[in-house]
């Protein structure tokens, strides 16, 4: 009997000490750190961040280094709006070649760029259906690096704003990246220095 009690006991000292070794956050506390890791970014880089509203009263555009908060979570800089003409944005199944660079804002580091590789463009398909829009990736180093088809919703959102040649940088939270950015609660920044529609 006394072998079974200490084997007992044994047993409970150890799952409380598995316990109180637990290192896995939840789903709650990495939403926080990614907050809190987005507002660091932005004083770190001494980032002005402007309301929806004032976007709006300033022609849909932002100054250097201004950006606006959208209702998606994303926050954006519009560098240049692209082409002067206003009819020439992306439209139902339009090819989109992108050029960028991917920054880890938890690393601290940069991802994924094709920047510097003049012979490599990222490369998508805007889609637009009655209840949503989505890119799906044709070809590119996103397509390679993280094995999926899906534009992070996230660069979608300056299509509305932007045209032909456009440049925007963008503060994008893990529930508008790609699935690897979502599945594990990272935001990145990304410099997207052209949106180029291919006609």
């Amino acid at each position: 009997m006394k072998k079974l009690i200490l084997s007992f006991f044994s047993l409970l000292v150890l799952t409380v000490a598995f316990q109180a070794c637990d290192d896995t956050k939840t789903y709650a506390e990495m939403l926080e750190e990614e907050d809190q890791a987005i507002d660091d970014f932005i004083k770190e880089n001494g980032i002005k961040v402007i309301s929806q509203s004032e976007f709006y009263a300033q022609d849909s555009m932002t100054a250097e280094n201004e950006y606006v908060r959208l209702a998606s979570g994303v926050y954006m800089n519009i560098v240049d709006k692209g082409s002067e003409d206003r009819n020439d944005t992306v439209k139902a199944n339009d090819i989109v070649l992108v050029r960028f660079m991917e920054y880890s804002i938890l690393d601290k580091d940069t991802t994924l760029s094709n920047l510097n590789a003049p012979e490599t463009v990222d490369e998508f398909r805007y889609t637009v259906s009655s209840s949503s829009i989505a890119g799906i990736f044709i070809s590119g180093y996103m397509l390679s690096y993280y094995s999926s088809t899906a534009v992070p919703p996230g660069w979608l959102v300056p299509l509305s704003y932007v045209r032909d040649m456009a440049h925007v940088k963008l503060i994008v939270p893990s529930k508008m990246g790609h699935q690897t950015a979502s599945q594990y609660v990272y935001p990145y920044f990304y410099d997207i220095r052209k949106y180029q529609i291919y006609k």
